[in-house]
């Protein structure tokens, strides 16, 4: 298993692509819904124009075929010599080279002339553009050949007739580009895009606004805090969110206030006992017992101080103020030197934050404390970086297994491998370290060290 990285090492930089908030993501999805629906209708609309202008041209091809099919056969067709003729015979197939071919008007054109019963041989097709000298264009009129010209281009068919008679070309204007209907359909994209998009956006903006405002409100409430009723706003079902978030909120300073109390009266009754036993311990006779008497005593004050400081951490007394985090340090640092502790702290500059000194002293303490219990030494380095400042404690002792890395912060949990009852404690220390950080806004991190070892990482946001 690869080891886990500490807070000292390296930041973790996460990227999203993908819209956070609630109206980015409706205004995203809604986006993406009528760009597919556009597709679609424009897929459509092409195929109908695809299909209208197929039946526009095969359908007048067809019957002009045919009616010179029957003026050929009663002897009544004449051809014009100067080319000026919309249906023309000619010995060859003019379109033998050319690579523009439109197969699907071919099989439709062949299929409507079998059902006039004629016997077409090959039939080719092909899109030139139009030659404004065209004799063609003289026979209309000056609209006539405007308006042909408009079209761009021209179809050219050209039908082998049966026996050996030619070619029949046929002439038609063809619509040469799209570019009319596709800025008809751009236009229409844009002006749908505007009329659903902006008050969609302007019905999401009214729902996200007061939900915003909840998510602040419950980031920043505290259980100590007076609970001020958050204003009802938005749609129906947000109201009753917001609603509802007022009466938990009530709901849980009373259940608070009520186990302050319980907690109160816990302590009192508690070290009330425990202080009479001080006393009564002082006329054992035996110093040894009385030792040992007086250190079970002391650790029972001092498990249920760290069980009463957990349940209260939730509300604490003691004030958030400005406080130079290297000098709180060293001054635990110091502490432990003084007892004759094996520490050391590497020199850093120094850095304010706001925090509850006493409760963070306590916490560093902690680790400090359970570095130097279980791992013989302690060594502290304190780095701090833009964004956070990440205090690394360090020992020189077996570690934890990487499995119950996280199982150790849990309250009242040991590790029966590294961990004895001679050595103290019920398993509290580590719980209340990080309930201390954690409410401070940061978190602590354990890994195991490659050259051996634990390293316990405090990282505390700044700002």
């Amino acid at each position: 298993m690869r080891p886990k990285s500490s807070g000292c090492d390296r930041p973790v930089m996460i990227g999203r692509l993908w819209p956070r908030s609630l109206p980015g993501q409706l205004a995203m999805l809604v986006a993406i819904a009528l760009f597919v629906a556009q597709a679609i209708n424009f897929a459509l609309i092409f195929q109908a124009r695809r299909q209208a202008r197929l039946q526009a041209v095969v359908g007048p091809a067809a019957a002009r075929i045919a009616d010179v099919e029957d003026r050929i056969a009663a002897g009544r067709f004449r051809q014009p010599a100067d080319g000026r003729g919309r249906v023309q015979i000619v010995p060859a197939d003019p379109l033998t080279n050319d690579k523009t071919r439109l197969a699907d008007i071919e099989s439709a054109l062949r299929s409507e002339l079998i059902d006039l019963g004629l016997k077409p041989g090959r039939i080719d097709s092909a899109v030139r553009p139009i030659d404004r000298r065209d004799p063609l264009l003289q026979t209309f009129g000056r609209r006539q050949a405007l308006r042909y010209r408009r079209f761009g281009a021209e179809l050219m068919i050209a039908v082998e007739r049966p026996n050996g008679g030619g070619w029949l070309v046929l002439r038609a204007p063809w619509q040469s580009g799209e570019r009319v209907l596709i800025f008809s359909l751009v236009a229409q994209t844009v002006i749908l895009y505007v009329v659903v998009l902006l008050p969609m956006l302007w019905a999401a903006r009214r729902i996200a606004r007061p939900l915003q405002t909840l998510a602040q409100t419950a980031r920043q409430y505290r259980p100590g805090d007076a609970p001020t009723p958050l204003d009802e706003a938005g749609p129906h079902d947000v109201r009753a969110v917001i609603a509802a978030f007022n009466q938990l909120r009530t709901r849980v300073s009373a259940m608070l206030d009520e186990k302050d109390q319980m907690l109160g009266a816990i302590g009192h009754d508690l070290r009330t006992p425990l202080a009479a036993l001080r006393v009564r311990i002082e006329s054992v006779e035996d110093d040894h017992d009385r030792a040992r008497m007086a250190e079970t005593i002391d650790e029972m004050s001092r498990t249920l101080d760290d069980i009463l400081s957990l349940a209260r951490l939730g509300r604490p007394s003691e004030p958030v103020t400005e406080v130079d985090l290297v000098a709180l340090v060293e001054a635990v640092v110091d502490d432990f030197e003084a007892l004759g502790a094996t520490i050391t702290m590497a020199p850093a500059d120094r850095v304010t934050l706001r925090l509850r000194p006493v409760l963070m002293r306590r916490a560093v303490r902690n680790l400090i404390e359970n570095a130097i219990k279980y791992g013989g030494s302690a060594d502290v380095r304190i780095a701090a970086r833009p964004n956070d400042v990440a205090i690394c404690i360090a020992d020189g002792g077996p570690g934890i297994p990487a499995d119950q890395i996280d199982a150790v912060f849990d309250a009242f949990n040991r590790l029966e491998t590294s961990r004895s009852r001679e050595t103290g404690g019920v398993g509290l220390g580590l719980a209340l370290a990080r309930a201390i950080v954690r409410e401070a806004g940061g978190d602590i991190a354990l890994a195991n060290r490659p050259e051996g070892g634990l390293e316990a990482t405090i990282r505390l946001p700044r700002g």
